[in-house]
Order: structure tokens, then C-alpha cells, then sequence
């Protein structure tokens, strides 16, 4: 946090002082860690108790002060710690983290969306630039009104670099979210069909995408994705200078000759402005392609030499949990937990990156399985996109196909109608389900997928899969 007094944070946030002074609250100095969340509290830090739906935070703020919080922002006086009393905490909330970019001059703000890789582009994005200079980025998937402040509230007098991860429910919600950062580059990753129950359309997702870009002011960059039509579009709707990146032939940061290994890690021949390099990733999947193209274009932005952020990409590991994560068991399975969350995009890269891990480093076929749950919040496409997941599986030569839940189960239907697939594909009711055919029936050398929509729980699934030897493995290692 830079530091502000307290007397300060209530001039911010047009909020009034209570169990304090004027002179106390302008020598009461908050610079430790702003939070929610009573248990995150610590020495120096101002604690904002929020009130949601099941809890009231004014009931945690003695707690606060016991880990050390200096200070709260209220909606009514407390005794436990001296506080700002403002009519809005989301209203003080944003007021306060505008301030805090405001008073950082050498701050350039990042600001990303898409329907999909948004945390996956963001890690990325922050593992390369804090490799030049100090660099904040969200802690997960912190991309809503409240995770955004709470992500600015991180920044120091010695951050030079500001990732902020935006994410929409509708029309001027990133249009919200950037007059709280107001971001100096912008990058839009896709327009896909996530969503598309809440907003009616794809055209309608891009609209609310757009906002980002829309933001930007004439000195800033706007990092297109060449590949997708509706993001190609948004060029006309900012006043930034604009970059594609892409496989297109005109994509400025481009990308040819992509090959996945054999555990789904691409490489490919990187085409820029700056000069030609090949490119090896450590992650999994084609998808990083692009995210990883859109970093690039950033950080040749941001100053960063062409060579620094080859190594760098090189170099990153992957900072959110349950995004294509992989376990290797003692039994010889292989698990890809990446049920943080789905759509039907994300669902077609990480099928097409099961399929390249299902032959080994020395050309040996691997048994794959795919346990796919429910893509939510697709509205009236909810039955045509879950029956074409479970078609390309069957293309892809996935050699099981366990669908659970009901919204899910067209992805087995879908399946057993392409090609000659009967009980190849499989439907299962429940997570429960699931877990017992797997336990029975996986293998060494077999590699399993995981992906859902985050609500399904398949991530949980996967990290107790994960976590297993395998029923046979004492006997397999005799």
C-alpha cells in the first residue's frame, strides 16, 4: 500500500472520522495490507468490513485489530479500532484505490479481458514483467468491483508495472472498472460464447468487452487478437494506437510453426516488430499461444528487448490453481486438473492438448481420459455447445469420455452419435460417480483431464485423483 493517513483516507472517500481525532487520524499512517477479508489483516493495514449476503463485517473487526489492522472502513461506528465511516463501501473502495494510482505518476496500468485465459494471460503477463521491474497482478481470478481495488491496494512506491484482470456481467462493467485503474494499454484476448445466457449474444459480449479499449487514451496501445473477428472490430472503438496478434498473416505479433510436445507444451517461431525467435513455453496447451503472443506486445511496450522476454516466457511457471495444472502419480497417471472453470472454448484447447499428451516423448500411445462437467451460463446453447465438446472428443481420439451432471450430459449423447463411439463415452450423475469408475479403472501411463465450470466441483475431483497412487500401483511396483 502507499502510505496515506488516515485523515487522508476519509478526504479520499468523503467518509467521517470516528474514535479519533483530526490530529490523531493525520499521524495514524496506514501502510500495511488493505483487505476484506478480517483473516488477511495485518500490522498497518486497514480492514473494510463489507457486508454481503450471509455476513456482516462489522462483526470482524475486532479480529482485524488483532492481527494488527491500524484502521477500518465502516458503514457505522465501531469501538474496536478508530474508522472511516462512508455512506458506500463500494463507493470508498473505488475512490480510494483511484487514489492510490493516481498518486504513482510511473505506474503503467495493463489492463486484460476475454471470455476465457484472462488469469492464465494475467500470471503470464506478470511473471515477464517482474522480471525488468516490480509488478502487481491480481492473486487469482481478483477481476470484479472489489478484486480490482484490492489488487491496487498491493501497489508500492516501487511498483512500475499494474495488471489488472477485468471481468464483466454486463454492459459498463468494465467501463466501471477502468475509472478505477485506468489502464494505459489494453489488451482483449477473445470474444467467445461464455456468458452468452447473460448477455443474448456474442455481439453483445464484445460490446461490454470493448469498454477497455474504449478507455484508453491516445497514447495507450490496444493489443487486438487478429484471430477473432469481433476483437478485430473493436480497433474502431479506441483512440489508442493498436497491435494485432495472431497467426494471421497481418498480425504484427505473430505466431507460425506451432508444435506441441508430447505433454501439450507449444513451440512455435515468433514474428514482432522487434525482430524473429523461437519460442518455448512451459505450459500446457495450444491456447498459451495467443495469451502468450499478447505478452509479448506488452512488454516490447513496456520497454522490455525481444531476447529478455523470450527468456522470460521460457521461464514462467503457473501462479492460479486448477489451470491446467498437472500431476504426475507415482503410479505412472498423469492428471490435468483444469476445472477452475470452462467454456466452450477453453473446453476445445484443453481437449486438443489432452490429445497431444496421449503419445509419449518416445512415441508410445497413452491412454486418454476426459472427465468433463457442465459449461455454464451458455443460455438456449446450452445443449448444441455441450453436444459439440463431446464430438470432438471422439475426433480427437480421446479414448474415454466421462461426462458428469445433467447440464453436461449432451457431451455424451453428442459423443456416441460421432463416429463409432459407444462405450468409449460414458455419463455419470455425480462427482462421487465419477470417482469410483476412475478408481477402478485408470492405469499406468494413462493421462486424465478435468475440466468443468467452476460450480460442477470437478476441480476438487481432481486434486483428490491427483492425489491417489492408483488401486494397483503397490502391486504394479512388485
Amino acid at each position: 500500500m502507499i502510505p496515506l493517513s488516515l485523515a487522508e483516507i476519509a478526504t479520499i472517500t468523503g467518509g467521517r472520522l470516528h474514535g479519533t481525532t483530526d490530529a490523531e487520524a493525520a499521524r495514524l499512517v496506514v501502510d500495511g495490507p488493505v483487505v476484506t477479508d478480517s483473516r488477511e489483516a495485518g500490522p498497518g493495514g486497514l480492514y473494510i468490513a463489507r457486508v454481503g449476503e450471509q455476513m456482516d463485517g462489522h462483526q470482524f473487526v475486532a479480529s482485524a485489530a488483532a492481527l494488527g489492522a491500524v484502521a477500518a472502513m465502516t458503514t457505522r461506528e465501531v469501538p474496536e479500532l478508530p474508522c472511516v465511516v462512508v455512506e458506500d463501501i463500494q463507493a470508498g473502495l473505488a475512490s480510494l484505490a483511484r487514489a492510490v494510482v493516481d498518486r504513482h505518476p510511473d505506474l503503467t496500468v495493463i489492463g486484460i479481458t476475454g471470455s476465457s485465459g484472462k488469469t492464465s494471460t494475467k500470471d503470464l503477463l506478470a511473471s515477464v514483467l517482474s522480471s525488468a521491474a516490480p509488478t502487481v497482478a491480481p492473486v487469482g481470478s481478483l477481476n470484479s468491483e472489489v478484486g480490482v481495488p484490492l489488487t491496487v491496494f498491493r501497489v508500492t512506491p516501487d511498483t512500475r508495472f499494474l495488471v489488472v484482470e477485468m471481468g464483466a456481467r454486463g454492459v459498463g462493467h468494465i467501463e466501471y472498472l477502468t475509472t478505477i485503474a485506468p489502464p494505459r494499454i489494453g489488451v482483449e484476448l477473445n470474444v467467445g460464447t461464455a456468458h452468452v445466457g447473460e448477455f443474448g449474444s456474442r455481439e453483445a459480449i464484445g460490446v461490454a468487452k470493448a469498454e477497455l479499449v474504449a478507455a484508453l487514451p491516445a497514447a495507450g496501445l490496444a493489443v487486438l487478437n487478429a484471430d477473432d473477428t469481433v476483437v478485430r472490430a473493436m480497433a474502431a472503438r479506441t483512440p489508442a494506437r493498436t497491435v494485432l496478434v495472431g497467426t494471421a498473416p497481418d498480425a504484427a505479433v505473430r505466431a507460425a510453426d506451432i508444435v506441441l510436445d508430447a505433454t501439450g507444451r507449444p513451440t512455435f517461431h515468433l514474428f514482432t516488430p522487434a525482430g524473429e525467435a523461437e519460442v518455448s513455453l512451459p505450459l500446457h496447451g495450444e491456447h498459451h499461444v495467443g495469451n502468450a503472443l499478447a505478452v509479448v506486445a506488452v512488454a516490447l511496450e513496456c520497454g522490455l528487448a525481444l531476447d529478455a522476454v523470450v527468456s522470460a516466457l521460457a521461464s514462467a511457471t503457473p501462479a492460479s490453481r486448477w489451470r491446467m495444472e498437472v500431476v504426475e502419480r507415482t503410479d505412472g497417471v498423469t492428471v490435468v486438473n483444469d476445472a477452475y472453470n470452462a467454456n466452450p472454448d477453453s473446453m476445445r484447447a484443453a481437449l486438443k492438448a489432452l490429445a497431444a499428451m496421449g503419445r509419449d516423448a518416445d512415441g508410445n500411445e497413452r491412454r486418454t481420459w476426459a472427465v468433463l462437467g457442465s459449461m455454464l451460463e451458455l443460455g438456449g446453447e446450452s445443449t448444441t455447445e455441450h453436444d459439440a465438446i463431446g464430438r470432438l472428443a471422439v475426433r480427437l481420439n480421446i479414448s474415454r469420455l466421462v461426462v458428469v451432471g445433467d447440464v453436461a450430459r449432451p457431451m455424451a449423447s453428442g459423443a456416441q452419435h460421432e463416429g463409432s463411439w459407444g462405450d468409449e463415452a460414458v455419463w455419470v450423475p455425480d462427482a462421487d460417480a465419477a470417482q469410483a469408475l476412475l478408481e477402478e479403472n485408470l492405469r499406468p501411463g494413462d493421462v486424465v483431464l478435468f475440466k468443468s465450470s467452476r460450480d460442477a466441483g470437478l476441480r476438487w475431483l481432481g486434486e483428490t485423483i491427483a492425489a491417489q497412487g492408483g488401486p494397483d500401483s503397490e502391486e504394479d511396483a512388485t
